[in-house]
């Protein structure tokens, strides 16, 4: 994990004695994000001529099955110098792949499968769910609350205590309560509006005098002449802001008023305009607050959940599970691991996809071996067959790492941890993929829906470009583009999605 400049260095160093000794797995570099450089590993022999390279392949750490599974996922990488792993070890349980639902369901599997590995008597301190991006926390840590499982964010907060939440949050506290002074001195000049420390102190020395809110010592400063044109102006445009969103609440679900409020205050702008590395996620936690505020009937009730959920604290001494992002998890081990989110655009992610191409796409097969390679005994894969993402839901597609898994090491299993024997199809390597259809038709028929909707096997050619076709969440639509078992398809009302053939029928 060394940049360019540092490589360099250590060739000017090393040239005159060629005397050096560099350590490193050119499988586990991920991260080119900020800055390492994995071409430095692969081309060390041809930079250092007569280097003896030592292949250290035996594994000390994970099962048989582990190390197959995560070995044939790596070996799709063509940048690499290549190795064969292997242990002493028993050959253990295959890596099992689940399908659910969506990220609700996810979390759920995760936390009953905590629960029954713990009354088997194991120990929850070595459990870990590995997260690809820092959102997908707050499905599991809202589960692990509500179950009373103690957890720990390693490397990281816990959703609710990260910045840009507290921010949201305060807007929302605000909008909600306006005499709650903290959160309107949080976020009255967030972002900047030009409310510097002169004009907040004279908000506060009026409102001490007055015995009086922030909020209402503000409304009564823009109506006079103590402020300067500039100050007076901006915290005049704020309270109007305020106004125009308590008015938008009265007959706008509080999901909505909150897009409404990110994007007017000018908050998402900020960070969408931010450079930091940072950023990105900060953007995908806004959006996944806004997602969680659907499962609440009201404004209220969401922000007494977040006081409950932030009035916990760590136990003392007590045992915990352990939930960071796999960046976070290189150089850790597990008894059992859980590797939720293996799906399309999340893992891999969209945003490595498209800065990086191949070579961002081979990084994140990397972070895939990392995730696998923590777990000693047990590696729990979970795909969700749909996602709320942008204050919608999409149909999620399985993570194209599934499909290379090689069968001779992983097994689907249903939701209650069952192997799924029929599912396992040595050709298309795809658990997770194929349990997918059983695990929509049991939903359906939950629902009291008939479950022929779903089709079990597709009748060959009926899914032909063109074709009128009917889904049971996004309606009729005709297909633009067919693509193996993946079907582009131009809905009636929820316009273009990518979806699953076995998810759809002839209309």
């Amino acid at each position: 994990d060394t940049n360019v400049a540092q490589y360099l260095w250590l060739r000017l160093l090393a040239r005159a004695r060629h005397n050096i000794c560099c350590v490193g797995d050119d499988d586990q570099s991920i991260y080119g994000w900020r800055g390492a450089e994995v071409g430095n590993i692969l081309r060390f022999e041809e930079d250092f001529p007569g280097a003896e390279v030592v292949r250290l392949e035996r594994n000390y750490r994970s099962t048989g099955h582990i190390l197959g599974a995560a070995s044939g996922l790596i070996a799709h990488n063509t940048g690499r110098l290549g190795k064969t792993l292997w242990t002493e070890d028993v050959d253990g349980e295959k890596v099992s792949v689940t399908g659910c639902w969506d990220g609700d369901e996810e979390a759920r599997i995760v936390g009953e499968a905590i629960e029954d590995l713990q009354r088997a008597g194991e120990s929850i301190e070595q459990m870990a769910i590995l997260v690809r991006a820092g959102f997908q926390t707050r499905a599991f840590e809202e589960r692990f609350v509500a179950i009373d499982l103690p957890y720990r964010v390693i490397g990281g907060l816990r959703f609710y205590e990260r910045q840009e939440i507290r921010d949201a949050v305060a807007y929302l506290r605000v909008l909600a309560q306006r005499d709650d002074d903290l959160a309107f001195e949080r976020i009255v000049n967030l972002p900047r509006r030009g409310l510097g420390d002169a004009t907040l102190q004279l908000i506060h020395r009026l409102a001490r005098a007055s015995d009086c809110s922030l909020h209402a010592a503000a409304e009564v400063l823009v109506e006079t002449d103590e402020l300067k044109p500039k100050p007076r102006g901006a915290l005049a445009g704020l309270l109007k802001l305020f106004v125009g969103w308590r008015a938008l609440a009265e007959e706008t679900p509080h999901w909505d008023v909150l897009d409404a409020v990110l994007d007017e205050s000018g908050y998402r702008e900020m960070w969408k305009k931010d450079k930091t590395p940072q950023a990105p996620g900060r953007l995908e936690n806004l959006e996944e607050l806004t997602g969680a505020l659907e499962e609440f009937e009201s404004l209220g009730e969401f922000l007494e959940h977040v006081s409950l959920v932030m009035d916990r604290e760590e136990g003392q001494g007590e045992e915990m599970v352990n939930l960071m992002t796999l960046h976070g998890a290189k150089g850790l081990e597990f008894d059992s691991v859980f590797l939720p989110g293996w799906e399309e655009g999340l893992f891999p992610h969209q945003l490595a996809l498209d800065e990086s191409g191949a070579d961002g796409l081979e990084e994140e097969r990397r972070l895939a071996y990392v995730g696998l390679t923590r777990a000693r005994k047990r590696a729990h894969i979970l795909s969700a067959a749909n996602r709320h993402v942008h204050n919608q839901w999409v149909s999620a597609l399985p993570s194209r790492f599934i499909d290379e898994l090689p069968a001779d090491h992983s097994e689907a299993r249903n939701r209650d941890g069952f192997p799924v024997v029929a599912a396992m199809d040595s050709a298309a390597g795809a658990p997770g993929f194929l349990q997918r259809g059983a695990r929509a038709r049991a939903r359906l028929a939950e629902r009291g829906t008939e479950a022929d909707t779903w089709q079990k096997e597709p009748a060959e050619g009926s899914f032909a470009v063109g074709t009128r076709i009917f889904h049971q969440k996004f309606g009729y639509g005709r297909i633009r583009a067919v693509e193996g078992s993946k079907l582009s398809i131009a809905f009636e009302k929820a316009g273009e999605k990518k979806v699953i053939d076995r998810f759809v029928q002839p209309a």
